[in-house]
């Protein structure tokens, strides 16, 4: 067995085994950090398939900004004990059978999926990598690509209007 395999799996294992901690964490706070490492491991993931941009990505975004939001929500919320009973009988059917409908989609989906398969002859190594991306972005998805980066402006736009205040406002 060569040394990416045994990379694949161990970091396969990892993230099936903190994605489920995610899932059965009881305490917010462990569950957040668990989410942290499957993105981490995730990335190694992105790496061993040699797509280095989304790896930055995943790292920057989701492991980073998205994550420390996620914690400083739960934090902010200052979750009590008693929530957890607060649920009723009717809630937690309500997530049974939502979670059970997904699972149905799921499996519907990867039935109907095909994987295409692997030749070495053809295949491209630069497949991954930010210059690929990059082509492929000003090129063939420029008109999107740009309108994506209109509606972000226009977002940080509204966001400053927002949090801007009037004078005489008062501080709560």
């Amino acid at each position: 067995m060569k040394a990416t395999e045994i990379i694949f799996y161990v970091l396969t294992a990892i993230t099936l085994l903190s994605a489920s901690f995610v899932v059965t964490a009881r305490n917010p706070v462990h569950s957040v950090l668990a989410l942290i490492l499957t993105f981490f491991c995730l990335t190694g993931h992105y790496v061993l398939m040699n797509a280095q941009f989304l790896a930055a990505v995943n790292i920057i975004v989701y492991a980073g900004a998205i994550m420390v939001l996620f914690l400083f929500t739960i934090m902010f919320l200052n979750l009590q004990k008693e929530d957890e009973e607060s649920k009723t009988t009717l809630t937690k059917m309500a997530a049974v059978v939502v979670g059970g409908v997904l699972l149905v989609v799921m499996v519907a989906v990867f039935r109907a999926a095909s994987v295409a398969p692997y030749d070495p002859a053809t295949y491209n190594t630069r497949v991954g990598l930010v210059e690929s991306l990059g082509m492929v972005l000003y090129k063939d998805y420029l008109l999107p690509f740009e309108l994506a980066s209109v509606l972000f402006l226009v977002a940080m736009v509204g966001a400053v209007m927002l949090g801007k205040r009037e004078p005489g406002d008062r501080h709560f």
